[in-house]
């Protein structure tokens, strides 16, 4: 006998689980922006429930992808950080439906595995320098992995340009995949050899050097010489959309994950999407001027080197305010772009019968400071443009809602688990969402652990950086756990977190109160998903 989440109904629901890559939660019409234009999700969100309070686990891509697959944090999956394969073994979302009779398909960028990229050489150094033992290849691993050869290989981006390789047909329970790899108008994966197939091949026509305007203050700015019709937009509406039309009048229900790699930089939109905002007519963000001499050194060294954008264009710098106009008019016209096609496969869906029973799910993996503060991308900072992401529900025969509940991205799974009838497994660390869906409280969590780690750092944060931020109602409070760098901000008298208070005799209180619930967040987060089977 299997433990399902709930009741079986009848007719168990189609999810469509639509994603976007770095998108901040206020980067959309319906988050509160008045300047980009994305009537289709808009329309979605007026008639779902919003959570506008929905927070990352883990603010990167890989550790926060894995938790919205398995319901669990990145110090429990495995995958604490971008380079750390998840573990094909462990139990996921799609996993779960695809046992209990779900038809499971992803399309776009999974990002469960690595995509082949190594370390910058500086990093690398510095990780030799600081742990010599992580990066010795005559080390093994803690845990044995008992599998064949290449198994952590099926996104490597450079097989995937060689040659197309199908996934397996249970691909960490997807039972099919159409891959993206990659970000930008030149990502890997399945996507490469369907533009090739319409005459177009990205790696020689991608890429700022064929782009026909560029940006000269930023290198991750330009249009791209990729058509819209072979975007990769496209190619992951196109896909989506055959699939719809392969689910209609089946009685098997679908899940179906649908992960656009944009507006990740870099912000590359194509001819028709690169002029549609006006870089001279976007207001700075919250706080771009602020001063930051109470704000950890590595923060304050980003702002003393103002407009210098990192070599390696993972990094979080501090932008002008021409950098940061240029990129987000670029990134604007991205977003608008992939608004159009996720409306396309919301229309596909009404026009194949499958709405009423399809629960939709919009989000994003983390967000992206794009000039909150003075800054630009991620990593090493946990200010609320980077952990507040977008998060719509729609079930069909649920009225609309707006919540400000503080919910994580791991409760995503075991809310879709809930709400499919699927069975649960045991170690979910996510709580269900169903009882705020259905009206029965306001209330879901008091607070919420978000966590980052990285095997290397940056001047004024040395590596490897272990990060740990609680938030609450009160504040949030974030520890560089081995520095004494902390970060401590007072939600009620300075909701944006211009003023950090950490050591600040005034905010005492307030500090020892969230770092006793940080300790009680990470408490809770023991991984509980092994039972024991006697006393001794």
């Amino acid at each position: 006998m299997t433990r399902q989440c709930t009741e079986s109904a009848s007719r168990r629901p189609n999810v469509l689980f639509i994603i976007a890559d770095q998108l901040r939660a206020d980067h959309l019409g319906f988050g509160g922006n008045g300047v980009v234009k994305t009537p289709h999700l808009d329309a979605l969100a007026a008639k779902s429930i919003v959570f506008e309070n929905a927070t990352v686990a883990n603010p990167t891509c890989m550790p926060n992808r894995a938790s919205l697959m398995t319901g669990r944090w990145p110090s429990v999956h495995g995958t604490r950080c971008n380079g750390i394969t998840l573990d094909p073994l462990t139990q996921t979302l799609p996993g779960s439906l695809a046992a209990g009779g779900y038809r499971t398909v992803g399309v776009g960028k999974l990002h469960h595995q690595n995509m082949g990229w190594e370390f910058e050489p500086h990093q690398a150094e510095e990780i030799r320098t600081t742990d010599p033992m992580m990066l010795d290849q005559g080390l093994g691993d803690a845990r044995r992995q008992a599998l064949p050869q290449g198994w952590d290989q099926w996104e490597n981006r450079e097989a995937h340009d060689q040659r197309f390789i199908g996934l397996p047909a249970d691909y960490y329970g997807y039972q099919h995949v159409d891959l993206v790899i990659g970000h930008g108008d030149r990502p890997g994966g399945h996507y490469v050899h369907w533009a090739r197939e319409r005459g177009v091949d990205p790696e020689t026509l991608g890429g700022p050097a064929h782009s026909p305007s560029q940006y000269v203050g930023w290198d991750q700015v330009y249009q791209t010489a990729i058509p819209a019709e072979v975007h990769p937009t496209s190619y992951v509406s196109e896909k989506a959309i055959e699939h719809l039309k392969d689910a209609a009048g089946q009685d098997q229900p679908f899940f179906m994950f649908v992960s656009f790699p944009d507006p990740h930089h870099p912000f590359s939109p194509p001819e028709g999407y690169a002029d549609l905002y006006d870089p001279g007519d976007l207001p700075l963000p919250l706080g771009f001027d602020q001063d930051h001499s109470a704000s950890p050194a590595h923060v304050r060294t980003m702002v003393q080197r103002r407009g210098q954008p990192n070599a390696d264009p993972t990094m979080t710098w501090a932008a002008t305010e021409e950098q940061y106009r240029h990129a987000a008019a670029a990134q604007y016209g991205l977003i608008t772009m992939m608004d159009e096609h996720i409306g396309r496969i919301l229309e596909e869906l009404d026009r194949q019968g499958l709405a009423e029973d399809t629960i939709v799910v919009f989000t994003s993996d983390h967000g992206d400071l794009f000039g909150d503060h003075g800054l630009m991308l991620k990593h090493f900072v946990h200010y609320r443009a980077v952990t507040n992401v977008p998060l719509v529900v729609h079930v069909p025969g649920t009225p609309p809602l707006r919540t400000g509940a503080l919910v994580s991205s791991a409760d995503v799974a075991p809310t879709l688990l809930e709400l499919t009838g699927s069975e649960c497994y045991r170690g979910i660390q996510g709580r269900s969402l169903v009882p705020l869906l259905r009206g029965g409280t306001e209330q879901h969590r008091e607070a919420l652990l978000v966590e980052e780690e990285q095997p290397f750092g940056l001047e004024g944060l040395p590596g490897p950086v272990r990060m740990r931020t609680v938030i609450t109602s009160e504040g949030r409070l974030t520890r560089y756990f081995g520095t004494d760098i902390a970060e401590l901000y007072d939600h009620r008298a300075d909701p944006g977190e211009l003023l950090n208070r950490a050591g600040d005799p005034a905010f005492a209180g307030l500090e020892d109160r969230l770092l006793r619930t940080m300790l009680d967040e990470m408490a809770n987060l023991a991984d509980q998903g092994t039972a024991p089977t006697a006393a001794a």
